[in-house]
């Protein structure tokens, strides 16, 4: 598993580059990041201490649902439902669906982070 390359830019920033891409004046290369942030706090809530050990409890378990992550981890599978939606947006975690149940599949558990 790769580590996953996120950027920190302003809001302004970000939506100018995205319009550029949209337009077709701007192609990012293989090397940019994927993932962007708007600041080091929001990605500091995103990435947490507690997140990132969840990530590696997936990376290492691969549990088969979100019930046997709650029970792996402790959580109430309400407040780690959100929490990997929230992380699924970001690109970091892939929620697929097996039958009637959502697996939890860490993307990484490193990370390399770019400011600009």
């Amino acid at each position: 598993m790769s580590a996953i390359l996120i950027g920190i830019l302003s809001q302004e920033k970000i939506r100018e580059r995205m319009l550029a891409i949209a337009r077709g004046e701007y192609r990012p290369s293989p090397d940019e990041p994927g993932i962007w942030f708007t600041s080091m706090k929001s990605l500091a809530e995103v990435l947490s201490d507690e997140n990132r050990a969840l990530l590696k409890v997936i990376a290492e378990t691969e549990p088969q649902s979100i019930t046997q992550l709650a029970s792996e981890t402790g959580r109430k599978p309400g407040n780690l439902s959100r929490t990997l939606k929230t992380m699924a947006n970001y690109g970091i975690v892939d929620l697929k669906r097996v039958h009637h149940r959502v697996r939890p599949i860490a993307r990484a558990t490193t990370f390399q982070i770019v400011t600009g």
